[in-house]
């Protein structure tokens, strides 16, 4: 773990970087793959038990720090930059990977209680708007820093049942595009990860062969991959993680 794991582009050795819903699936294998290249870590994740399990296994890989909060639950947001900026310092990379897609099985549009796409809206949306209010201040003191939205192919095409979610990726899309738009020289992309094998997928699309999705893993070095690129792409720009070699 010594040699840079690169040469072009950011370095990820030594960045302070927060990833959310860093418990299981895509989150989980980003926190390892970024503490694998030498990134100090921050994990945060709503189930106490699932994050200390995904912790010890980026603890394995490199440095890294646990805390249970709720991303959409407005209480916790200055709590999550505090402890963060806290454990690691000035944060330079931030994933809100955060997610959820409201009541299994997913209803239609019209027969979605509006407390539950409030929930929705809170979570995939509210609570990166807020914590990127929180944490955006030093990274534009220090004039550098790089938010990834993890998106989904709902925010650009409607399916039934998958209204509420959608909805919420669609505007955290947008979100990014405006930051970018507002926020220079900072950076912000959404990203599609695509179809991987979670337990997300599973619990949306149970009827889903799993031998036909990515693994956690494989995305998680895509978007490492746009980390490492982020000031040569376009800022604010939709990315797809199947574009930075998943399965390759």
């Amino acid at each position: 773990m010594d040699e840079p794991i690169h040469t072009d582009g950011m370095n990820i050795r030594g960045q302070a970087a927060l990833v959310t819903g860093a418990s299981k699936g895509l989150g989980r294998a980003l926190a390892i793959a970024l503490a694998r290249r030498g990134a100090r870590v921050v994990m945060v994740a709503r189930d106490p038990v699932a994050l200390a399990d995904a912790v010890a296994a980026a603890r394995a890989e490199g440095e890294a720090h646990g805390f249970a909060f709720d991303v959409g639950d407005k209480e916790a947001v200055h709590r999550i930059a505090g402890a963060a900026t806290a454990s690691v310092g000035a944060l330079s990379i931030v994933v809100h990977n955060a997610s959820t897609l409201g009541p299994l099985p997913m209803p239609l549009l019209l027969d979605t209680a509006c407390e539950d796409l409030e929930r929705v809206l809170a979570v995939n949306l509210v609570g990166p708007f807020r914590l990127t209010k929180a944490l955006a201040g030093p990274m534009l003191l220090a004039r550098r820093g790089t938010m990834l939205f993890v998106s989904s192919d709902a925010a650009t095409s409607a399916y039934p049942n998958w209204g509420a979610y959608g909805i919420s990726k669609a505007a955290s899309d947008h979100l990014a595009r405006t930051l970018a738009a507002e926020l220079d020289p900072l950076r912000f992309f959404a990203v599609d990860p695509g179809e991987m094998d979670t337990e997300m997928h599973a619990a949306a699309l149970p009827e889903a062969d799993p031998t036909t999705l990515a693994r956690p893993a494989a995305v998680a070095d895509a978007f490492v991959k746009i980390l490492e690129r982020a000031e040569d792409l376009a800022n604010g720009t939709r990315l797809a993680a199947s574009d930075f070699g998943v399965g390759q």
